[in-house]
Protein backbone atom coordinates (compact mmCIF):
# COMPACT_ATOMS: atom_id res chain seq x y z
CA UNK A 1 0.00 0.00 0.00
CA UNK A 2 1.10 3.25 -1.07
CA UNK A 3 2.00 5.15 2.83
CA UNK A 4 4.62 6.97 4.19
CA UNK A 5 7.36 9.21 3.84
CA UNK A 6 9.61 8.91 0.17
CA UNK A 7 11.85 11.08 -1.40
CA UNK A 8 10.79 12.07 -5.34
CA UNK A 9 12.47 12.59 -7.93
CA UNK A 10 10.99 14.50 -10.86
CA UNK A 11 12.03 15.16 -14.20
CA UNK A 12 10.74 16.62 -17.98
CA UNK A 13 12.60 17.74 -20.58
CA UNK A 14 13.43 21.01 -19.06
CA UNK A 15 15.66 19.59 -16.09
CA UNK A 16 15.32 17.42 -12.88
CA UNK A 17 13.59 18.75 -9.51
CA UNK A 18 13.65 16.70 -5.92
CA UNK A 19 11.67 17.02 -2.67
CA UNK A 20 9.94 14.81 -0.32
CA UNK A 21 5.73 13.52 0.11
CA UNK A 22 3.95 12.16 2.79
CA UNK A 23 1.67 9.99 1.59
CA UNK A 24 -1.46 9.16 3.88
CA UNK A 25 -5.79 8.60 3.71
CA UNK A 26 -6.00 9.43 0.22
CA UNK A 27 -3.59 12.59 0.55
CA UNK A 28 -0.37 13.36 -0.84
CA UNK A 29 1.32 16.88 1.08
CA UNK A 30 5.26 17.48 0.42
CA UNK A 31 7.67 19.28 -1.26
CA UNK A 32 11.36 20.89 -1.41
CA UNK A 33 13.37 24.24 -1.33
CA UNK A 34 10.69 26.83 -3.39
CA UNK A 35 7.63 24.71 -3.73
CA UNK A 36 4.83 22.88 -1.79
CA UNK A 37 3.04 19.69 -3.03
CA UNK A 38 -0.65 19.26 -2.51
CA UNK A 39 -2.81 16.59 -3.78
CA UNK A 40 -4.53 13.27 -3.75
CA UNK A 41 -4.29 9.49 -4.71
CA UNK A 42 -6.46 6.41 -5.47
CA UNK A 43 -5.54 3.10 -5.84
CA UNK A 44 -7.23 0.74 -8.08
CA UNK A 45 -6.06 -2.53 -9.88
CA UNK A 46 -2.10 -2.19 -8.94
CA UNK A 47 -2.35 1.51 -10.24
CA UNK A 48 -2.42 4.23 -8.64
CA UNK A 49 -3.64 7.84 -9.99
CA UNK A 50 -2.77 11.09 -8.33
CA UNK A 51 -3.66 14.45 -8.80
CA UNK A 52 -0.97 16.99 -7.14
CA UNK A 53 -0.55 20.96 -7.24
CA UNK A 54 2.43 22.94 -7.02
CA UNK A 55 2.47 26.21 -5.01
CA UNK A 56 5.64 28.71 -4.44
CA UNK A 57 6.55 29.23 -0.47
CA UNK A 58 10.43 30.80 -1.65
CA UNK A 59 10.68 33.79 -3.72
CA UNK A 60 14.08 33.65 -4.34
CA UNK A 61 14.55 33.45 -8.29
CA UNK A 62 16.97 31.21 -8.23
CA UNK A 63 14.40 28.37 -7.73
CA UNK A 64 12.68 27.97 -10.98
CA UNK A 65 9.62 25.82 -11.13
CA UNK A 66 10.31 22.64 -13.42
CA UNK A 67 7.40 22.92 -15.79
CA UNK A 68 7.94 26.97 -16.24
CA UNK A 69 4.88 28.13 -14.09
CA UNK A 70 4.58 28.16 -10.18
CA UNK A 71 1.20 26.93 -9.70
CA UNK A 72 0.52 23.78 -11.91
CA UNK A 73 -1.98 21.13 -11.61
CA UNK A 74 -0.61 17.55 -12.58
CA UNK A 75 -2.07 14.15 -13.79
CA UNK A 76 -0.35 11.66 -12.72
CA UNK A 77 -0.74 7.48 -13.39
CA UNK A 78 1.35 5.17 -11.68
CA UNK A 79 2.71 1.48 -10.36
CA UNK A 80 4.85 0.00 -7.95
CA UNK A 81 8.19 -1.29 -8.99
CA UNK A 82 10.09 -3.19 -6.08
CA UNK A 83 10.14 -0.90 -3.71
CA UNK A 84 9.85 2.53 -5.49
CA UNK A 85 6.43 4.10 -7.39
CA UNK A 86 7.30 5.11 -11.11
CA UNK A 87 4.59 7.77 -12.23
CA UNK A 88 4.02 9.58 -15.93
CA UNK A 89 1.43 12.12 -17.01
CA UNK A 90 1.59 15.68 -17.39
CA UNK A 91 -0.59 18.84 -17.23
CA UNK A 92 -3.35 20.17 -19.54
CA UNK A 93 -1.97 23.88 -19.28
CA UNK A 94 1.14 22.63 -21.08
CA UNK A 95 0.26 19.86 -23.25
CA UNK A 96 2.93 17.76 -24.76
CA UNK A 97 5.37 18.53 -21.75
CA UNK A 98 5.47 14.33 -20.30
CA UNK A 99 6.41 14.06 -16.83
CA UNK A 100 8.19 11.83 -14.72
CA UNK A 101 8.01 11.31 -10.91
CA UNK A 102 9.63 8.41 -8.97
CA UNK A 103 8.79 8.19 -5.17
CA UNK A 104 11.06 6.36 -3.10
CA UNK A 105 10.20 5.30 0.87
CA UNK A 106 12.10 6.50 3.16
CA UNK A 107 12.70 4.84 6.47
CA UNK A 108 10.69 6.18 9.75
CA UNK A 109 11.93 3.65 12.19
CA UNK A 110 13.98 6.06 13.78
CA UNK A 111 11.17 8.84 14.12
CA UNK A 112 10.32 10.35 16.78
CA UNK A 113 6.75 8.64 18.48
CA UNK A 114 4.24 10.94 19.10
CA UNK A 115 4.05 12.14 22.64
CA UNK A 116 0.21 14.49 22.13
CA UNK A 117 -2.67 14.31 19.86
CA UNK A 118 -1.50 18.07 18.69
CA UNK A 119 -5.42 19.63 19.62
CA UNK A 120 -3.45 23.47 19.65
CA UNK A 121 -1.83 23.97 16.17
CA UNK A 122 -3.46 23.16 13.31
CA UNK A 123 -3.22 20.28 11.18
CA UNK A 124 -1.87 21.30 7.54
CA UNK A 125 1.31 21.28 5.21
CA UNK A 126 3.31 24.46 6.20
CA UNK A 127 6.33 25.82 4.53
CA UNK A 128 9.37 26.26 7.30
CA UNK A 129 12.33 29.00 6.32
CA UNK A 130 15.03 28.50 8.89
CA UNK A 131 17.61 31.46 9.58
CA UNK A 132 20.56 30.41 11.26
CA UNK A 133 21.78 31.75 14.86
CA UNK A 134 24.79 33.21 16.70
CA UNK A 135 26.99 34.36 13.67
CA UNK A 136 26.16 31.57 11.48
CA UNK A 137 25.81 32.43 8.15
CA UNK A 138 22.75 30.53 6.14
CA UNK A 139 19.51 29.35 6.32
CA UNK A 140 17.54 26.28 4.77
CA UNK A 141 14.08 25.98 3.35
CA UNK A 142 11.34 23.33 3.01
CA UNK A 143 7.89 22.27 4.46
CA UNK A 144 6.57 20.19 7.11
CA UNK A 145 3.25 18.36 7.80
CA UNK A 146 2.33 19.06 10.90
CA UNK A 147 -0.54 16.03 11.46
CA UNK A 148 -2.21 15.52 15.22
CA UNK A 149 1.03 15.15 16.98
CA UNK A 150 3.49 13.82 14.29
CA UNK A 151 5.79 15.98 11.48
CA UNK A 152 6.99 14.82 8.35
CA UNK A 153 8.90 17.06 6.05
CA UNK A 154 11.88 17.83 4.37
CA UNK A 155 13.34 19.37 1.33
CA UNK A 156 15.37 18.66 -1.84
CA UNK A 157 17.95 17.22 0.33
CA UNK A 158 17.16 16.21 3.78
CA UNK A 159 13.91 14.75 5.18
CA UNK A 160 12.22 15.78 8.76
CA UNK A 161 10.43 12.98 11.09
CA UNK A 162 8.78 14.31 14.31
CA UNK A 163 7.01 14.99 17.12
CA UNK A 164 5.25 17.94 18.77
CA UNK A 165 3.02 19.43 21.76
CA UNK A 166 0.91 22.43 21.63
CA UNK A 167 -1.25 24.62 23.89
CA UNK A 168 -2.77 28.01 24.78
CA UNK A 169 -0.79 29.38 21.85
CA UNK A 170 2.85 27.63 22.49
CA UNK A 171 4.03 24.78 21.17
CA UNK A 172 7.53 22.54 21.30
CA UNK A 173 8.92 19.17 19.93
CA UNK A 174 11.90 17.63 18.82
CA UNK A 175 12.82 16.17 15.01
CA UNK A 176 15.54 13.73 13.85
CA UNK A 177 16.96 15.96 10.49
CA UNK A 178 18.35 12.76 7.41
CA UNK A 179 20.05 13.17 4.16
CA UNK A 180 18.09 11.31 1.88
CA UNK A 181 20.28 12.71 -1.09
CA UNK A 182 23.73 14.28 -0.73
CA UNK A 183 24.15 17.71 -2.50
CA UNK A 184 25.86 18.49 -5.86
CA UNK A 185 27.37 21.30 -4.84
CA UNK A 186 29.33 22.23 -1.77
CA UNK A 187 28.67 20.55 1.76
CA UNK A 188 25.67 21.88 3.61
CA UNK A 189 25.37 22.46 7.46
CA UNK A 190 23.86 19.40 7.86
CA UNK A 191 24.99 17.05 5.50
CA UNK A 192 26.55 13.69 6.54
CA UNK A 193 24.81 13.94 9.96
CA UNK A 194 21.41 12.58 11.41
CA UNK A 195 21.01 15.39 13.32
CA UNK A 196 18.69 15.70 16.53
CA UNK A 197 16.87 18.89 17.14
CA UNK A 198 14.73 20.33 19.78
CA UNK A 199 12.85 23.41 19.39
CA UNK A 200 9.89 25.39 21.26
CA UNK A 201 8.29 28.69 20.20
CA UNK A 202 4.53 30.03 19.54
CA UNK A 203 1.61 29.15 17.13
CA UNK A 204 -1.05 31.67 15.92
CA UNK A 205 -4.16 30.81 13.38
CA UNK A 206 -1.97 30.98 10.06
CA UNK A 207 1.72 30.14 11.61
CA UNK A 208 4.09 29.48 13.84
CA UNK A 209 7.65 30.35 14.86
CA UNK A 210 10.34 28.68 16.46
CA UNK A 211 14.06 28.49 18.27
CA UNK A 212 16.23 25.30 17.66
CA UNK A 213 19.17 23.46 19.23
CA UNK A 214 20.46 20.76 16.82
CA UNK A 215 23.36 18.36 17.58
CA UNK A 216 25.84 18.39 14.80
CA UNK A 217 28.11 15.80 15.44
CA UNK A 218 29.77 17.51 18.60
CA UNK A 219 28.62 20.95 17.95
CA UNK A 220 25.45 22.48 19.14
CA UNK A 221 23.81 24.79 16.43
CA UNK A 222 20.61 27.28 17.36
CA UNK A 223 18.63 28.18 14.36
CA UNK A 224 15.06 30.28 14.20
CA UNK A 225 12.19 29.20 12.09
CA UNK A 226 9.06 30.48 10.76
CA UNK A 227 6.34 28.07 9.62
CA UNK A 228 3.12 30.00 7.13
CA UNK A 229 0.09 27.19 6.37
CA UNK A 230 -0.21 26.75 3.13
CA UNK A 231 -2.50 23.82 2.81
CA UNK A 232 -5.61 21.79 4.89
CA UNK A 233 -4.27 18.20 6.29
Amino acid sequence: MLKGLYKVYMETVHGTRRGVLYVYDGKMMGGNLAFAFIGTYRESSGEVFAELSTRRHNDDPAHQPLLKTDVVALTLRGRQQGEQYHFEGGTTALPGIAFRLVMTPISEATAPPVISPGQGIANGLYSIHIRMLDGIDGGNTGVVLLLDGAMRGGDAYFDYQGTYASSNGKWKGELINHEHTPSEGAPLLFGGYEVGIGFSGTYSEGGAVATATALVGKRSVRFSAVLKKMAEA
